[in-house]
């Protein structure tokens, strides 16, 4: 009989958490003997609890807020991705007994906008809202893209300026006001600001969106964000929220951890049928 597999997700809040359900499809597709489980772990308690999962025969880890900061320090290893985000939200035990640390939210946004949405980057102009965690994240995926330029735009400018100083060498990136923002366009918004957690919108001047352009909120929730719907009431040809990547930046970690990419649409088509419809 094949031993059974153990990954877990880890973070707080935790309940709210779709990773479970979604590699539990992932592993019935592939047909993959594995569990794959959500636990509450404080900031406090991360460093013990992810030491005891791999001691204990854990394989494999995702984290969450306010945990990726520290499994970036857990991390034996990082990949590029994941030194350029000082961020990790995937965990993955290596043959040697090392920890290999990844960031796959940025890969599984591209994915998502380009294999899922058909949206092309290359030559476009991009503005990602905030300059946190979830920004930085996405940027070094995106620039491999080759839009025109990306800018950010952040209410501590000072923040935006250095996150952009970081990434320069990548592409074309600048950083910025949201005031400053005013009379530009661009073809797709990218909300990475926390806003939407709280149903509100970063303070975005009117006609900035182009002609044919898209919007995309990082967050997801059961109903339109508020980033969602301002994109709606602006004419975006596309306005979505972050389930699509959510299921990308999944797969992308299930991937680095049992080497088969599972196929994604399927999944993502299942999991919008299941919220109220928009």
């Amino acid at each position: 009989m094949t031993p059974i597999s153990h990954y877990a997700v880890f973070g707080q809040p935790i309940n709210h958490s779709k990773s479970p359900r979604i590699h539990q499809l992932f592993a019935e597709q592939t047909e993959q003997v594995l569990s794959y489980d959500a636990r509450e772990v404080s900031a406090n308690d991360f460093q013990q609890t992810a030491q005891d999962f791999f001691e204990q025969g854990g394989l494999g880890l995702n984290c969450t807020v306010p945990l990726k900061e520290l499994a970036w320090q857990f991390a034996d290893k990082l990949t590029q991705r994941a030194q350029l985000a000082k961020a990790v939200n995937t965990l993955a035990l290596q043959s040697d007994g090392t920890i290999l640390g990844d960031n796959t939210d940025g890969i599984g946004l591209v994915t998502d906008l380009i294999k899922n949405q058909g949206l092309t980057l290359k030559d476009k102009s991009l503005l990602v809202l905030g300059a946190g965690g979830a920004s930085r994240g996405i940027l070094m995926p995106l620039l491999e893209q080759s839009p025109q330029k990306i800018v950010i735009a952040n209410r501590t400018v000072s923040k935006a300026l250095q996150l952009a100083s970081e990434f320069k060498q990548l592409g074309a990136i600048q950083g910025g006001s949201f005031e400053e923002l005013a009379g530009q366009s661009f073809d797709l918004i990218i909300n990475a600001t926390s806003a939407s957690l709280n149903n509100q919108l970063p303070p975005l001047p009117a006609n900035i969106l182009a002609t044919n352009g898209s919007c995309y909120d990082l967050a997801y929730s059961k109903n339109p964000t508020a980033f969602v719907r301002w994109g709606q009431q602006n004419n975006a040809i596309k306005s979505l929220d972050g389930l699509g990547m959510l299921i990308e930046q999944a797969a992308e970690s299930f991937f680095i951890w049992r080497s088969t990419r599972p196929k994604t649409q399927a999944i993502i088509a299942l999991l919008n049928l299941e919220r109220p419809h928009f």
